[in-house]
Parts: C-alpha cells; sequence; structure tokens
C-alpha cells in the first residue's frame, strides 16, 4: 500500500491534565489500531485552552502537565506513533506560555515544537508569548508541517509552508465561527496540499474534525459520537493528480514570473492603459 495513514482526533478538552492525558493515550491506541503512523490533537489539548478551560495560569499545573506529556512520549514509543498535541507550554516566569504543538517521534523523543506565531488580540495581551518560526518534519517520506487556530486568517503562512515543501498541514484550532472551515478549504485547494483539522468537541456544532484534500474537498469527517478518524495520504491517488502533479508544480513556476517577463511585449497598445 502507498502513502501514510494519519489519525485526526476530535476529543473533549477539560481543565484536568490528568484527564486529558487519559484522554490522548486512549486516541493514541485506538490510532495504532487502525495503523496510523501519526496521530494530530487539538490546540490546547494537554493543558487546556486559555480562554475556555483556563481563566489564569495560575490553575495549571504544569508539574502534572510535564508527567502526562512524558507518559504520551513513553506511549508514542511503544506504539511506534507520531503524535501532534496541542498544549500551552511554559515559560520561565514571568514569561506567559507558548501556545504551542509538541511534534513526538514514534521513538518517544519530542523532536520539535510549533509556538502559535499569530496569537489573537486577547491571546497576546493577557495569555500567551509569541513564536516565531515554521515548523516542518517528514514522517515515511511525507513531508508536515503545523499551524493553530487563528493563523488562518494568515495566507502567507499557508503559502510559506507550500514553498517548504509541505504535502500535509496540521491545523489545529479551537474555532470560534463557521467560516473557520471554509477559509481551511481554501488554503488546501489553493496550495495544493492535505490540510487535517483536529478540533476539539466543544465545537462540534461549528464544524466537525476531519481531512481535506488538495482539491479543496474531505477526505474523511468525523460524523456522529466518533472521536477519531484515521485516513490515507496517497499522494499516488489518481484523483488528485491535477491538484499535485498540475497545479501545485505550475502556480511554483508563474509564482517565479520568469513565463510572464519572457513574454512581455513593447507595444503602445499595452502601455497605453486609456487607449480604447
Amino acid at each position: 500500500m502507498t502513502g501514510i495513514r494519519v489519525g485526526i482526533a476530535q476529543p473533549t478538552i477539560s481543565a484536568d491534565a490528568r484527564v486529558n492525558g487519559e484522554t490522548v493515550r486512549a486516541s493514541m491506541r485506538k490510532a495504532a489500531a487502525k495503523r496510523a503512523r501519526l496521530v494530530q490533537f487539538p490546540e490546547g489539548m494537554l493543558s487546556g485552552y486559555a480562554k475556555e478551560q483556563i481563566a489564569d495560569w495560575s490553575e495549571v499545573d504544569w508539574d502534572v502537565v510535564r508527567a502526562e506529556l512524558e507518559q504520551i512520549m513513553a506511549l508514542a514509543a511503544e506504539l511506534r506513533l507520531w503524535v501532534v498535541l496541542g498544549s500551552a507550554h511554559p515559560l520561565t516566569p514571568p514569561h506567559r506560555p507558548h501556545n504551542s504543538l509538541y511534534v513526538i517521534s514514534d521513538t518517544g523523543e519530542l523532536v520539535d515544537r510549533y509556538d502559535k506565531r499569530f496569537c489573537s488580540h486577547t491571546e497576546i495581551n493577557h495569555f500567551y508569548s509569541p513564536g516565531f518560526d515554521p515548523v516542518v518534519f517528514d514522517v515515511d517520506g511525507y513531508r508536515f508541517g503545523c499551524v493553530v487556530c487563528v493563523e488562518i486568517n494568515f495566507p502567507h503562512l499557508f503559502s510559506q509552508y507550500e514553498r517548504l515543501g509541505v504535502e500535509c498541514l496540521l491545523l489545529s484550532a479551537y474555532p470560534v465561527d463557521t467560516v473557520f472551515e471554509l477559509k481551511a478549504r481554501a488554503h488546501a485547494a489553493i496550495n495544493c496540499y492535505w490540510i487535517a483539522m483536529s478540533l476539539p468537541a466543544q465545537t462540534l456544532d461549528l464544524m466537525p474534525s476531519g481531512l481535506i484534500t488538495p482539491a479543496g474537498t474531505y477526505a474523511a469527517q468525523i460524523t456522529g459520537q466518533a472521536d477519531l478518524t484515521v485516513i490515507t495520504l496517497d499522494r499516488e491517488d489518481p484523483s488528485l493528480t491535477v491538484p499535485l502533479t498540475h497545479a501545485r508544480p505550475w502556480r511554483a513556476t508563474a509564482l517565479k514570473g520568469d513565463i510572464y517577463r519572457t513574454r512581455a511585449v513593447t507595444d503602445p497598445r499595452s502601455s497605453n492603459r486609456t487607449m480604447p
């Protein structure tokens, strides 16, 4: 079989990191049983998300968050499963935490961490410190990138990941409106890559979690009482020939501009834009 199997979780997030840790590990076991190589969780999954589960960082027991993270890392190694996990990441006091995605390898190592770069007005003024760098990593020959929630409103982040060769962008979020889903589909179709969208069960009334194809359509959505879907990404899928084989390479060439500059004309009917 070609491709890579990816799990997308839609769990309920609580204010208790112990409960969240158990939820994460249960989903990891389900994903591994379905032969997933990577499983993704929503924004703020482990620690709880500020403004929702967390009103003040003094409510969070960081030792518990760290202990739960270590158990998750150990289970990732046991299951041979990559994990992308949303959580606040504490900094040295008095600095506010980052709003992060931990990237845990199938050997149980914390190999990278994406820190949300564009925080909302409330987040940046009351809850989080910003990050500044993209994160990409490879699993079984497929390249993944990370982005978080409100960053969906900054198209240059999505085009940056296209230039970095990302084939599947992991969008972990806690959305607040239904147009979020439309924006995600547009970014997938414009950049010709998959977008895996992991959202908490609390936002199911807005939209379900799911996998959006490079054509901007859904390959899978979580429905009913399910809290996880596992789906295969396959760059050889014939239904994706146009976006992957034709559109994406051509758009990259077009963006460089040479195909237009070499065809520029010297003609008064071109340069004079008021000529009828």
